[in-house]
């Protein structure tokens, strides 16, 4: 008996002494080399390293969650997420809560794309009403009133590997993609099948925020963060994935 209460108060202390888990938003909608998602969990990419490595620089353990975009702020909101990175202000105009955000980590350029055999004219005007490839949950603002005017109706898809794989099999002639996405999925193409870009739609600035907790350290996940960025360790990761350079933006 006195040894069975001896392991009990040994496995009390160690719960009580494990550091709670620092837990990211991982969007289902995000696809290669952003984030790999297999069997409901992020096994690689970009930001997947990224957020392991500020979790250990932190000294925290890293929890990630995989959410529906549209559950993502809910979930920051009652405080079941503490960081969510891959995202501007700008695409929260109606925040609500307690947040800090980090300095601009990512460049995002979002394209209008086509196959090879399409024409390359980049006046939006003069493309004929049809579906366009989007993904679920995503706005467009650039393409909003042509989506309003019917020019152009969404066809939305799970995520953004999706709605090429969608384009190159001719369900559609138009897809949005991110540049990333788009490098990733055109290098496995033969260079006859790969995509194009028709138009440049939006060019952006992103980061994370942060739950401005008392029990977070908010400021160390901020300055870790900037560290990370200054140091050249996330535009390094970004080559491992993309062979490019991203630090620069517009």
């Amino acid at each position: 008996m006195r040894s069975a209460l001896g392991a009990l108060v040994l496995i009390g202390t160690s719960a009580l002494a494990a550091p709670a888990p620092l837990r990211f938003a991982i969007t289902d909608s995000w696809a290669m080399p952003m984030v790999q998602i297999e069997q409901g969990r992020p096994t690689q990419g970009i930001l997947y390293d990224v957020m392991l490595s500020l979790a250990t620089q932190v000294d925290m353990p890293a929890e990630f969650h995989v959410l529906a975009r549209a559950r993502v702020q809910s979930s920051m909101e009652h405080a079941e997420i503490d960081v969510r990175c891959y995202a501007a202000q700008a695409w929260l105009p109606n925040q609500s809560g307690d947040y800090i955000w980090s300095i601009p980590l990512w460049f995002q350029r979002d394209l209008l794309v086509t196959t090879q055999g399409r024409p390359a004219s980049t006046d939006l005007a003069r493309i004929e009403a049809q579906s366009i490839g989007t993904v679920l949950g995503y706005s467009y603002p650039t393409l909003q009133p042509r989506f309003d005017s019917l020019q152009f109706r969404r066809d939305d898809a799970r995520n953004q590997d999706q709605v090429l794989q969608k384009l190159l099999a001719g369900r559609n002639h138009y897809g949005i993609s991110n540049q990333w996405t788009l490098d990733w999925f055109n290098q496995r193409l033969e260079p006859q099948r790969k995509l194009r870009t028709v138009a440049v739609l939006q060019e952006q600035h992103v980061g994370c925020y942060v739950r401005n907790d008392p029990k977070l350290p908010v400021q160390r996940i901020l300055r870790t963060l900037l560290r990370m960025k200054m140091s050249g360790e996330i535009d390094d990761i970004i080559r491992l994935y993309t062979a490019s350079d991203e630090t620069a933006g517009p």
